[in-house]
């Protein structure tokens, strides 16, 4: 499985991005799939996850502010991006998940930066 991220770039504070993950290979729908993040210094953050069934999870700084999308037939996930601050500035990379035999993989990361 090869995943591709892209949508990043810089924003000021309180503006919007939307990144996008596409799974090529042999993706399956009953992956979970997720977006976690890193800053220099800090432990890889999970962000936002959709699990096999659309089931969501968000880190609690991102509730309200981000939504995970998942298109199952595409094997893309999406991450909306609202009400940016400049503590999400970081590289956010993509994650594909198989639970029953404890597969990932990672996409390579995508630069976003939240100028005050």
């Amino acid at each position: 499985v090869q995943l591709q991220a892209s949508g990043g770039g810089l924003v000021q504070t309180g503006g919007s991005l939307r990144l996008s993950c596409a799974a090529s290979g042999r993706a399956s729908s009953l992956a979970s799939m997720a977006w976690y993040r890193q800053t220099p210094g800090k432990q890889r953050e999970m962000v936002a996850q959709i699990d096999r069934d659309g089931s969501t999870n968000y880190a609690d700084s991102v509730k309200g502010r981000f939504t995970i999308s998942r298109d199952y037939i595409k094997n893309t996930i999406q991450l909306q991006m609202n009400s940016l601050r400049p503590e999400d500035t970081a590289v956010y990379l993509c994650n594909y998940h198989l639970s029953y035999n404890g597969f990932d993989a990672w996409g390579q990361g995508t630069q976003v930066t939240v100028s005050s």
